[in-house]
């Protein structure tokens, strides 16, 4: 299977409809799907139906499909999910970061990992001008997340969801990071 990014701990691989069960064991624990939805169990037709062709579309602007399946590189565990998708299919220049990782996995820096390597890959590779990431704003884990790898608060918001969730009261925040401010990070310092 081709590999799409490789890290120091993590390789990043197309999803396959092979990974079914693993995407319905993530999605039906309620910590991972707590700011998500509540923490609700996950319906192996619904991940089958709803959840594995979203995750299997391709972008036609990318020539990616946007999310990636994430495994240990030493043992080839699975721990997840990665994104970073253009919101637009036709406009590669705004792409949206994400994770979803298994609760075994959190505290072990991955998030942060493989967050880093896709930016650098969207800066260099993808054509990106624009990294986008929306989260609760009681959810503290993925903000820091999101500010350790260069993403910049730009935002709080109160989306229009059809059901609330512990938590959706006090809004949804939308971070940042544009080329520029990556590149001047990326940048090497004068000794």
């Amino acid at each position: 299977m081709a590999l799409f990014l490789r890290t120091e701990r993590i390789v990043l691989r197309p999803i396959t409809e092979a990974d079914v069960d693993h995407l319905f064991a993530l999605d039906d624990d309620p910590e991972v799907m707590r700011f998500i939805n509540g923490g609700k169990p996950a319906d192996l037709d619904d991940i089958r139906t709803r959840t594995l062709p979203r995750l299997l579309h391709d972008h036609p602007c990318s020539g990616t499909r946007g999310f990636w399946a994430a495994e240990e590189k030493a043992t080839g565990t699975f721990l997840g999910w990665f994104e970073l998708r253009p919101l637009d299919d036709h406009d590669p220049t705004v792409a949206e970061l994400g994770y979803r990782l298994n609760r075994a996995a959190w505290g072990k820096g991955y998030a942060t990992e493989g967050s880093r390597a896709l930016i650098d890959k969207g800066f260099t590779d993808l054509a990106v001008e624009r990294v986008t990431a929306n989260t609760m704003a009681v959810n503290t884990r993925s903000r820091r997340v999101m500010e350790k790898v260069g993403l910049s608060f730009l935002r709080s918001f109160h989306g229009d969801w059809p059901e609330s969730i512990p938590g959706s009261e006090h809004g949804e925040v939308e971070y940042e990071l544009l080329r520029a401010a990556w590149e001047q990070r990326s940048r090497p310092r004068p000794r």
